[in-house]
């Protein structure tokens, strides 16, 4: 670190890439996010960041827009966001403040649409007993968390959860494209020695693999990779587009009403959606705002490549890192969608 004018300014390591926001393009950036007022209409919000408390706005977002919701709302914990504190309370007050908003944006969602809600393992049971009042639950998702210190007198919190929920029996799941390439340690051959399902290769031997609810092959952002920020609960862009890529086609309209550091419109922008978010901290807007534009130059996400999702630190991930995420699902196969409908 060194100081200038009295001020602290950090000096990052050589390999540092975590974003920064410098103090003078602070103000160009806000200019470049709005402020809900009145009611509006889709094309009002499409592509926008909303840079407003939810419960400020929420009466004024249109109705019937959203082909997916994914919601990271501030956990039950003791947390900070900027300029706002969270404060840990019981599960009951918990699941009334999602009571106090959840229903009110119910109204944003398609007949056909679905939505993905990210807690811990302390805030999932109101999440669920809250989401199941309005919601068809579908599954929940629980992803390793690989990050922080251990615990002496518990088991270290190394996962979270996700549920997946839709609006009614008619919903889009596509599994083809969020398939996991894994490497394939006994490999099986058929009676003429051919492979049989998997792929052999210069680098090593993989086989595709169905998704499950349970993901291990998630990075959490760290100080060298591209996509990290100084937002203390970030989620990795690789878990982000699993969901959009799962539950959504090009084209379609993502929401986020926590969009925090902006991971779930970045990635939306990357995969060729269209999107929105609401979020109250001005220095979270600014850092979305800057991944926005950085995405427009690179639309890479890290794990994700060739048209695959990559099992973490596999050495084929490592050796593609900058492939283009745009080339990729444009040369990818088409894959064969699922769609359900239930009388």
């Amino acid at each position: 670190m060194n100081r200038k004018g009295g001020n602290t300014i950090k000096t990052k390591a050589p390999r540092n890439r975590t974003l920064t926001i410098l103090e003078e393009e602070k103000d160009e950036i806000m200019q470049q996010t709005i402020k809900l007022e009145s009611m509006s209409s889709v094309c009002d919000i499409e592509n926008k960041l909303i840079h407003q408390d939810l419960f400020a706005c929420m009466d004024f977002l249109p109705c019937d827009f959203v082909d997916l919701m994914i919601i990271d709302p501030p956990y039950n914990l003791s947390k900070k966001f900027g300029n706002s504190k969270f404060s840990k309370t019981s599960s009951e007050e918990y699941e009334h403040w999602l009571e106090s908003w959840l229903p009110k944006i119910r109204k944003c969602l398609k007949n056909n649409a679905s939505i993905y809600v990210c807690c811990d393992w302390q805030s999932s049971k109101p999440v669920q007993t809250v989401l199941e009042k309005h919601f068809i639950i579908r599954n929940r998702i629980t992803w390793e968390r690989e990050k922080g210190r251990g615990a002496k007198t518990n088991w270290k919190n190394s996962s979270e959860d996700i549920w997946f929920c839709t609006v009614s029996n008619n919903y889009y799941y596509n599994t083809e494209a969020v398939k996991l390439k894994r490497k394939v340690i006994a490999p099986y051959r058929d009676s003429s020695g051919k492979p049989k399902d998997w792929e052999e290769t210069d680098t090593g031997n993989y086989r595709l693999t169905h998704p499950s609810n349970l993901w291990t092959d998630i990075s959490i952002p760290f100080w060298s990779m591209h996509e990290n920020t100084e937002h203390p609960t970030q989620k990795p862009e690789k878990l982000i587009a699993k969901l959009i890529m799962a539950s959504s086609k090009h084209g379609d309209f993502i929401f986020d009403p926590f969009f925090g550091s902006g991971t779930t419109c970045v990635v939306a922008k990357k995969l060729n959606r269209h999107f929105c978010g609401v979020e109250q901290e001005t220095e979270y807007c600014q850092m979305a705002v800057k991944r926005l534009n950085n995405a427009e130059v690179d639309s890479s996400i890290q794990g994700y490549h060739d048209g695959c999702f990559w099992e973490r630190n596999s050495l084929a991930d490592q050796n593609k890192s900058n492939h283009n995420v745009k080339r990729n699902v444009k040369t990818s196969q088409q894959p064969t969608l699922f769609k359900r409908t239930m009388q």
